[in-house]
């Protein structure tokens, strides 16, 4: 799950690469930037696409899938002040599974400390599921553990911007408008995905960083209007959305967007107490309340949740 932008390569190399759904490399605190508007002043890059699969997937569905079947969020019981969490996607799986640019790694499962499971979507980028999700979602359940979800957002291809832009509930007479209906059209992706899993969520988080291979563009408007489009998708089904990324990496993104929801903060390969410090206002992303900080630690991605976030559980959780 998040789940920085202005910063030159160099800065970027000393960053490294988000953990598990993300992740970060320590970074300085930086103060919040001005608002922009999701609409691109540009044309937006579509980058040469030469490791996209070509079979684009086609049971994105044209409308919400029914999910009014869903329990409701069962009452979390009242915990200590600090509850730690896990989250898994892809490189949970078994080994060689998914698509050629992001095959499955075989990594550790969470370990008993793990009060909580936030579980990926995607494989990725948008619109290829996470190949064990039912899988994953049973192991959470059969330990009767809290659970949420996440998705990864990424930049259409050429392809992609074709098939979903013209449909949907922005408009398809601007590049900004196309490109919000391609982010719907993925969270529509991602939710049909979360039906035929079973797993039950009240929340998806939204992972904002760059997608190695599934490069962003260098219009920060076009790509916040992607994004924009996924967090309308996800809210318009009836769930609470929120962001997973850096300072840092947010802004390479999408520069000053912001949306006021709720954070989780990637600290990186660090430790629990660092990434409990990115719970502070120097560390805030988009103008939210952080829920989480999460660390890196023997190869596992490791969550603890922000003070006075532990008594308000169930709002963000399903527990099994």
């Amino acid at each position: 799950m998040s789940r920085s932008f202005a910063v030159s390569l160099v800065a970027l190399a000393a960053l490294g690469a988000l953990a598990g759904c993300g992740g970060s490399a320590v970074e300085k605190p930086t103060t919040g930037t001005p608002s922009l508007a999701a609409t691109p002043s540009a044309a937006a890059t579509d980058g040469d696409g030469e490791l996209v699969p070509t079979n684009l997937p086609t049971n994105v569905p044209d409308t919400i899938p029914d999910l009014t079947n869903t329990p409701k969020v069962p009452d979390v019981p009242r915990r200590p002040d600090e509850v730690f969490g896990a989250d898994i996607s892809w490189p949970q799986c078994p080994k060689g599974l998914g698509i050629p640019e992001k095959r499955t790694l075989g990594a550790p499962m969470p370990t008993k400390a793990a009060d909580f499971v936030i579980i990926g979507l995607t494989n990725g980028p948008s619109f290829y599921p996470n190949p064990c999700l039912a899988g994953q979602k049973k192991w959470v359940a059969d330990r009767h553990l809290m659970a949420a979800a996440y998705s990864v957002v990424s930049y259409p291809r050429p392809a992609e911007l074709k098939t979903y832009g013209a449909r949907g509930p922005f408009s398809t007479k601007n590049l900004a408008g196309r490109l919000a209906n391609v982010g719907y059209a993925a969270a529509l992706f991602n939710l049909d995905t979360l039906k035929r899993s079973g797993l039950k969520t009240p929340i998806i988080w939204i992972d904002v960083e760059p997608v190695p291979k599934f490069e962003w563009s260098s219009d920060l408007k076009a790509n916040a209007a992607v994004v924009q489009g996924m967090a309308r998708g996800y809210t318009d089904a009836g769930f609470e959305i929120g962001y997973y990324s850096t300072p840092a990496l947010w802004r390479r993104v999408v520069g000053g967007f912001r949306m006021g929801s709720v954070e989780w903060r990637a600290a990186g390969q660090t430790s629990k107490a660092e990434a409990l410090s990115r719970c502070g206002p120097d560390w805030s992303i988009q103008g939210g309340r952080a829920l989480f900080g999460q660390w890196v630690e023997d190869g596992r991605d490791r969550n603890v949740t922000c003070p006075g976030v532990a008594a308000t559980l169930g709002r963000w959780f399903h527990q099994y």
